[in-house]
C-alpha cells in the first residue's frame, strides 16, 4: 500500500511546529515526493534530498526538526549519515525508514539514538507520532546545546587561579583546606570564590556542581 493511501485514515489532533523542519532523505523519488506531500498537507515544513551529501551541504545547523532517513541510499548509507550527525552533536533526531531492514541494522540505529525504525510501507499514524516526538526532542537538545555553549563561555572568563579554586570547591573542600592546598591565604580563597560565583552567575556550591556537570565536569574527576 502506498504512503498516501493512509492519509484519509489519520486525524491530526494539532498543528505541527511551524518553526521546525522535517528533512526527508530518500533516493526513491516516488517515496520522497509522497512523504513530502503528506507532511506539507499536515502543516509541516519540509526539505527533501536524494542523498546525504546534498543534505549536509544545505543544512542549517540552527534549525530544529528531524530526519526521515532511508537506510539504503546511493553512496553514503543512512547509518553513515547518522554517525556523522552524532559526531557533530546534531540536535536533529532520526526516524529511519527501509524496505530492506533487518534486526541487527534496526538495533544499531536505535542504539545510536534513532527515534524509530519503520519498514516500508509504514503506518502514517506511527510516522506522524514519531515526527512529533522527534521535534519535541530536537527543541530540548538544541536548548541543552545552547546552555552548554553559554556555560562553556562563562568558564572561559575564569583565571587560572580561579579554575584551581573552582575544582577544589567541587571536591567539597572548605576555604581553609583550599588555602592549604594552594598555599594561599584563606582571605584570598574567599575573594576567588566571590569572583567565581559572580562570573558564573551562581550563589551556591550546588549550583556550581550543576554547571560543571552540564559541561562534562564531575566532582569525582577532580583530583
Amino acid at each position: 500500500m502506498g504512503v498516501l493511501n493512509f492519509i484519509s485514515n489519520y486525524e491530526l489532533s494539532q498543528m505541527s511546529d511551524l518553526s521546525s523542519t522535517v528533512f526527508i532523505i530518500d533516493d526513491d523519488d516516488s517515496v520522497r515526493k509522497s512523504i513530502t506531500l503528506l507532511l506539507q498537507a499536515k502543516g509541516y515544513n519540509t526539505e527533501s534530498y536524494s542523498d546525504s551529501r546534498h543534505f549536509l551541504d544545505n543544512l542549517d545547523y540552527e534549525k530544529t526538526g528531524c530526519l526521515i532517513l532511508d537506510v539504503h541510499l546511493v553512496g553514503e548509507s543512512g547509518l553513515d549519515l547518522q554517525k556523522k550527525l552524532l559526531e557533530i552533536s546534531s540536535h536533529l533526531p532520526i526516524i529511519f525508514i527501509s524496505g530492506k531492514g533487518d534486526i541487527p541494522m534496526t538495533v544499531q540505529a536505535l542504539k545510536n539514538g534513532a527515534i524509530n525504525f519503520l519498514p516500508k510501507p509504514f503506518d502514517i499514524h506511527v510516522l506522524l507520532e514519531s515526527i512529533d516526538e522527534a521535534i519535541l526532542l530536537s527543541a530540548k537538545l538544541k536548548s541543552e546545546n545552547e546552555d552548554q555553549k553559554k556555560i562553556s563561555g562563562l568558564f572561559k572568563t575564569l583565571t587560572m587561579r580561579e579554575i584551581d579554586v573552582f575544582h577544589l570547591v567541587l571536591t567539597g573542600m572548605l576555604n581553609k583546606q583550599i588555602a592549604s592546598e594552594l598555599n594561599i591565604a584563606v582571605h584570598t580563597v574567599k575573594l576567588h570564590r566571590g569572583k567565581i560565583t559572580e562570573k558564573l552567575g551562581v550563589k551556591s556550591v550546588a549550583e556550581l556542581v550543576i554547571l560543571a556537570e552540564k559541561i562534562g565536569i564531575q566532582p569525582s574527576q577532580i583530583k
